[in-house]
């Protein structure tokens, strides 16, 4: 694999302190992360650390490691992982926790963290599932980075080094990190549960943060995101990923990035090109990062640099709303040959149940500059099992498409259309962190009625998520601590297929984590962290679903989340008022 990259580090055995960075997934799905690869540069940007990384093998590998009894091995130095006093993973996926499980195993690393003594690794993890909701994964993490990590990293690996030199003991290391902001030791926070399962209270133990809080990057300009190592075994090999902006002030109601991530920041234009000139030394097409990439307020203009300079671009996802004409024809220019457009439902009422702002009109206008640019296929994101959904609102997501197929044909457009559907999972932080998941049988119910409805539709494609990955995925979305018992057993079983066997074994049910309604004065498990916006702020926004109020966009000055108010931020506890 390193013979076939460009950009590795790779220092000589024992010259550097050693940190093994994980992506719990198989080569080419983590290196396609463009978080791994920021971490991966910030830690080798130090003069004490040498990052080296790790992935999921393929199921052929997995079986020649336990045959020769073999450790599993980073890729710059073939080190053994249990060798590294320092081992991060970078969790952006649910359904990647039982890899976590296998890695540490196949690694000869203690899988709990209870048991590891002094001279163990100790155990990070970041990223998004980090972030929030940790809670089924501490029976195996150390520390947690919540947040963003480019700078809490350096603070961290200071401070561990810091501790190693005072030969403190593996407790009082933890310890000491443990009060660094931003950064989650579970062993130094106790829950307790009633007999119906909730939590019942949370406290301390020992001398650490009562709240932890979000980390996050207040100038982005200051640090690199872009790709760091170049290879063609990625979901992205022709690309060169540049993020253009963090965060998004859209206010979903369903998406845990928009408030976890939230304020939305955005990179400067000379930032950005500068980052593109590296692409263009590579002879690379540009893939621009964000959660909503026709936002960006000098998108025009960032269009036109690029296709002058001669080079491609690509986006993933786009808002129908923000689109513009000069976007549109540089990504026709580029050779995208699909535009994808997110309008997550397709009535207007439940659009504004969850806040996606996105009417009928920008879908017609968007596909129209589609088609007039010389792209022939849309791409739709639909997510069913939405909360207030109704049967009504599945039969508008079938005529929406044969609707939209019409107008494609009208615009002269031959092209395909697809439907990726996926249903909806509720996830902390978020409004609809309270409500209950649609059940499967329900689930299953609507996915045939659209597959039946739009059978005979030429040229409308459907592509469905497993629906039972889906329900693996939601309770560990919104699980507690006693979950970690359950991802060992499935483990050691033979992985997650054993899941709901494990749940049984360990008497709980998945009905508790995904189909009731949590009252609002229930104790969460991730209680403890704060993302920063006011106590109130969620439970408003699930008043305002429930009724189909709109919130507008976040603004320059706006405070009504509470992050962008100085004041709350420093004030605010964003459990206070349960």
């Amino acid at each position: 694999m390193l013979a076939r990259e460009q950009g590795a580090t790779v220092f000589a055995p024992g010259a550097r302190n050693g940190f093994a960075l994980i992506y719990p997934n198989t080569y080419h799905v983590g290196m396609s992360n463009l978080g791994l690869q920021i971490i991966y540069q910030a830690i080798n940007s130090r003069t004490d650390t040498a990052c080296e990384r790790l992935f999921m093998p393929d199921r052929k590998a997995e079986q020649e490691y336990i045959r020769t009894n073999t450790p599993l091995m980073t890729i710059e130095t073939q080190r053994p992982l249990y060798e590294f006093p320092l081992i991060g993973f970078a969790i952006t996926f649910e359904m990647d926790y039982f890899n976590i499980l296998k890695i540490l195993s196949l690694g000869k690393v203690p899988l709990l963290a209870d048991e590891r003594v002094d001279g163990d690794p100790v155990i990070i993890a970041g990223g998004p599932c980090a972030t929030f909701n940790p809670e089924p994964l501490t029976d195996f993490i150390d520390v947690f980075i919540i947040g963003e990590g480019e700078e809490v990293i350096h603070e961290l690996l200071d401070q561990y080094y810091e501790g190693c030199g005072e030969h403190l003991s593996r407790e009082a290391l933890l310890l000491k990190l443990a009060r660094l902001e931003g950064v989650y030791v579970p062993r130094f926070y106790r829950h307790a549960y009633h007999d119906d399962g909730t939590v019942s209270k949370i406290t301390t133990v020992g001398e650490v943060p009562e709240t932890i809080n979000k980390r996050w990057i207040k100038e982005l300009d200051r640090h690199s995101a872009q790709t760091v190592i170049v290879t063609a075994d990625t979901e992205f090999k022709d690309l060169y990923l540049i993020e253009v902006a963090r965060g998004c002030g859209r206010h979903c109601r369903f998406c845990m990035a928009g408030y976890c991530y939230r304020r939305p920041r955005v990179r400067s234009l000379d930032n950005i090109m500068n980052a593109v000139m590296q692409a263009r030394l590579l002879h690379k097409k540009v893939g621009l990062m964000g959660a909503a990439i026709s936002d960006y307020p000098q998108i025009d203009q960032l269009c036109t640099n690029i296709t002058a300079l001669g080079m491609g671009l690509s986006v993933a996802s786009l808002r129908a709303d923000s689109l513009t004409e000069s976007l549109v024809a540089a990504l026709a220019s580029s050779g995208q040959r699909t535009i994808t457009l997110a309008p997550e439902a397709a009535s207007a009422r439940l659009r504004n149940v969850i806040n996606k702002g996105i009417t009928d009109e920008h879908l017609a206008k968007s596909i129209s500059m589609a088609s007039q640019a010389g792209i022939p296929n849309v791409r739709l994101y639909i997510m069913i099992g939405l909360p207030y959904e109704d049967n009504s609102d599945i039969e508008a997501i079938a005529a929406m498409a044969v609707r939209i197929k019409a107008y494609m044909g009208s615009n002269g457009s031959k092209g395909l259309l697809t439907l990726s559907i996926n249903p909806f999972i509720p996830k902390p932080f978020t409004p609809f962190q309270w409500l209950p998941m649609a059940g499967v049988r329900e689930v299953e119910q609507k996915l045939k009625f659209l597959q039946s409805a739009l059978r005979n539709q030429k040229g409308i494609e459907l592509l469905i998520e497993s629906p039972k990955e889906a329900y693996v995925q939601g309770i560990l979305a919104r699980g507690d601590r006693r979950l970690g018992a359950v991802l060992l057993t499935a483990c050691r079983l033979g992985g997650s297929k054993y899941f709901k066997k494990a749940l049984k074994e360990h008497q709980l049910q998945e009905a508790f984590y995904l189909y009731r309604k949590r009252p609002l004065q229930e104790t969460l498990p991730w209680q403890k962290l704060n993302m920063g916006f006011d106590a109130a702020y969620l439970k408003h926004e699930l008043e305002k679903a429930q009724t189909g109020q709109f919130t507008v966009p976040c603004t320059e000055g706006c405070t009504r989340c509470g992050i962008c108010a100085a004041k709350a931020k420093e004030e605010s506890s964003a459990w206070d008022f349960l």
